[in-house]
């Protein structure tokens, strides 16, 4: 059984607020000296679900997990992280032209390459990513590979062809089935995810990594960059939050209501 999972490498959502830092004119964030980025905590618990389905399989089952991101050559902590966790091989979309797609272009790179990977049963992504939060590479790439699609995802489980999830709603859960191969989208509800034990770490330096061009998933440059976009970036900033506090006085609780209330009818907030 092969398991393929999707994951991203972003900045560190811990950074400091005084710290981040965006390039406006060229559109994108500066990176934090110093400071390594991470695989996307969401889809750190796709990885997690992913080693939970093998752990109910057992030590003996053939299930395979291999694990796919865009990303340049000298960045790989989203595949050393997630091949530490217990992942058994990687594929890297490493040519600069796959940089700046969007989520379109994101999802075909991806469908294509589990495509060309050939027979996977089962495709498992985060819910959305924890840099964007756009959270529509997973269903893009569903649709791509005409597959089924179930999100939001506490619970995964394999049972004779069949993948059985458990759904988070909002006032509560749901159970889902349907027809392999299909692809789950990992919510947070999933749980804690498993810390890298030293024997996992030291055996993901030796444990295959193929770096794919566009040309291995059978498309061309024109079709995996920039230039295949489906959208505008108009904008890419920092929000400047300017407060105003009015300290409304008074002889009695009654003044200061009347006060206010004047206030608010002025403003037409009442």
């Amino acid at each position: 059984m092969k398991i393929v999972v999707c994951v991203k490498q972003i900045q560190n959502p811990e950074i400091p607020p005084a710290q981040f830092r965006i390039d406006e004119e060229a559109k994108v964030l500066i990176p934090v000296s110093g400071l390594s980025p991470v695989l996307s905590p969401f889809d750190e618990q796709a990885v997690e679900a992913a080693l939970r389905i093998r752990d109910r399989a057992g030590e003996d089952s053939d299930i395979e997990i291999t694990v796919v991101t865009i990303a340049s050559k000298g960045a790989r902590a989203a595949i050393k992280a997630a091949l530490a966790l217990g992942a058994d091989n990687a594929i890297l979309l490493s040519e600069p032209t796959f940089d700046g797609s969007g989520g379109y272009v994101t999802a075909r790179n991806l469908a294509e390459t589990i495509r060309a990977i050939g027979d996977v049963d089962l495709v498992l992504t985060g819910r959305q990513a924890a840099d964007w939060d756009a959270g529509v590479v997973g269903l893009g790439v569903a649709e791509i590979l005409d597959i089924p699609a179930i999100t939001f995802a506490r619970d995964v489980q394999i049972t004779d062809g069949v993948v059985t999830v458990q759904r988070v709603l909002q006032d509560g859960i749901e159970t889902v089935e349907a027809d392999l191969p299909a692809l789950v989208t990992i919510a947070n509800e999933l749980g804690k995810v498993r810390h890298a034990s030293m024997r996992e770490t030291m055996r993901a330096a030796k444990k295959p990594v193929k770096e794919w061009m566009p040309e291995d998933i059978g498309l061309d440059e024109a079709q995996v960059g920039s230039s295949a976009m489906r959208y505008n970036l108009e904008r890419l900033y920092i929000p400047v939050n300017d407060i105003e506090c009015e300290f409304i006085g008074g002889s009695t609780p009654a003044e200061i209501a009347a006060t206010l209330a004047q206030h608010m009818r002025e403003e037409n907030l009442i």
